[in-house]
């Protein structure tokens, strides 16, 4: 506890003097009398930085060449539907004490870790004090989300069959509904977000009996999350229990990396530039499932937002992330600060949007004599779905993933932009939440 402290104090210590900098430079002051605390946010990539891409790269390239993902199918599949059919009673036991109130309340337990909870829950983290937690959480989701997906549609195992039957409670529900089994992406994340949270807390002061009190709260709801998964006919034991070790595993590593992680967001180098590129790769690296998912859409919108959250941070973090707050209070700058702030990132994803389906395409069409492809568009750019016959957009159909297609993948000299249109609107969501909001606060005095 007192390492992650000094650690987070030496951070503090260390902008304190960038934010000087940076104040002066708003009032005006000469550059080269604080020239000595500027610190470097573009240089040269660092040998344990071209170590990394370098080892993604060569990873890839490899599993490429020996067709990794159908190698792996071909053996864990096999395994997995035998367990998903044999656990067939065991599911039907625990549906026959189905009530409607208890299909309610089990849907609404659900959608604790649903995209909607994160879009609300993150940003009031962000916007009023407790800037670190939201980042890792926000961070810590979207590896899940990763890692979660794509072991998804490289298994590509179904989920429990008829006559198990599947309550679908919500529109979030009917999405993860059409997305393959093992593992349990529900039992992953709510894991690692209510164990991180209480890892957190437990590095603040809080009374001893209030610790206890969150973390029976916080087991009671995860144990439950995760038995609503079967009770809900959403997924087989070997779902919950593979969900389980991944979840276990990640929150774990989590643990051990996460004020390295946060140090080199808020004071490394080429943090942008890096990310960017660990982004782009994961990107590329996800895996072809044998049938359309949604699940790369959700990766690919969780992947733009992380893309974001570290960008504005990197850029503002002395102005608007270094200082905490200890308590979320209901006040009314609260509520007006949280109403004003989901107006801003909803706005600015949207105009991201519009502004991405405009020049995208523009650039695409400039590269394409220089890549020696064409670009297509499967639902955002109308222009850029003519002119692709039949058979091409049929074979192409089996290669979609939740109405995209795999990014850089080529089929027939064709590559879909919505891929970079989903990216670039939720980048600019996350970017808007820690700068563009915040700033708007700042102006407004808020």
């Amino acid at each position: 506890m007192c390492n992650r402290s000094s650690a987070a104090h030496a951070v503090f210590v260390k902008y304190l003097l960038e934010r000087a900098w940076m104040e002066s430079c708003m009032a005006g002051l000469n550059f080269s009398t604080l020239e000595t605390t500027i610190i470097p946010v573009y240089n040269l990539p660092t040998s344990w930085q071209l170590l990394v891409l370098g080892a993604i790269f060569g990873w890839l390239i490899l599993a490429q060449l020996t067709t990794f993902t159908k190698h792996v199918r071909g053996l864990v599949q096999p395994f997995v539907l035998r367990h998903v059919e044999s656990e067939v009673p065991v599911l039907l036991a625990i549906q026959k004490y189905r009530q409607p109130q208890l299909d309610f309340f089990m849907g609404i337990l659900a959608n604790l870790v649903s995209i909607e909870f994160y879009a609300l829950v993150l940003p009031m983290l962000f916007w009023h004090g407790h800037g670190k937690l939201a980042r890792q959480l926000t961070l810590l989701m979207a590896v899940c989300l990763y890692v979660g997906n794509s072991l998804k549609d490289t298994v590509c195992a179904p989920r429990p069959p008829s006559p198990v039957r599947r309550v679908v409670s919500s529109g979030t529900e009917a999405t993860s509904s059409a997305e393959y089994g093992l593992p349990s992406s529900h039992t992953i994340n709510i894991i690692c977000f209510a164990g991180y949270v209480l890892y957190y807390l437990a590095d603040q002061e809080m009374e001893l009996v209030a610790f206890v009190t969150i973390a029976a709260l916080f087991a009671a709801i995860t144990s439950l999350v995760i038995f609503g998964r079967l009770y809900l006919g959403m997924h087989s034991p070997i779902d919950v229990l593979a969900g389980c070790a991944i979840g276990t595993s990640l929150l774990f590593g989590w643990c051990n990396i996460d004020e390295y992680l946060d140090a080199f967001i808020t004071s490394g180098e080429n943090v942008v530039s890096f990310w960017a590129a660990i982004s782009i790769l994961a990107l590329y690296a996800y895996p072809i499932p044998e049938s359309p998912t949604p699940s790369f859409g959700d990766h690919t919108a969780f992947n733009g937002v992380a893309f974001g959250i570290v960008t504005g941070v990197r850029r503002t973090f002395p102005l608007y992330h270094a200082s905490t707050a200890s308590t979320l209070a209901l006040a009314p700058d609260v509520v007006l600060k949280t109403a004003l702030g989901i107006v801003t990132i909803v706005v600015a994803k949207e105009v991201s949007k519009y502004l991405a389906t405009i020049f995208l395409p523009f650039i695409c069409y400039l590269l394409e004599p220089l890549l020696g492809f064409r670009f297509q568009s499967s639902s955002y750019v109308k222009s850029m779905r003519k002119g692709i016959s039949d058979d091409v957009g049929d074979r192409m159909e089996t290669r979609k993933l939740g109405g995209v297609l795999k990014p850089f993948y080529r089929d027939d000299d064709l590559m879909d932009v919505d891929t970079g249109i989903r990216f670039v609107q939720y980048a600019t969501l996350g970017w808007a939440v820690v700068e563009l909001v915040p700033g708007i606060f700042s102006r407004l005095s808020l």
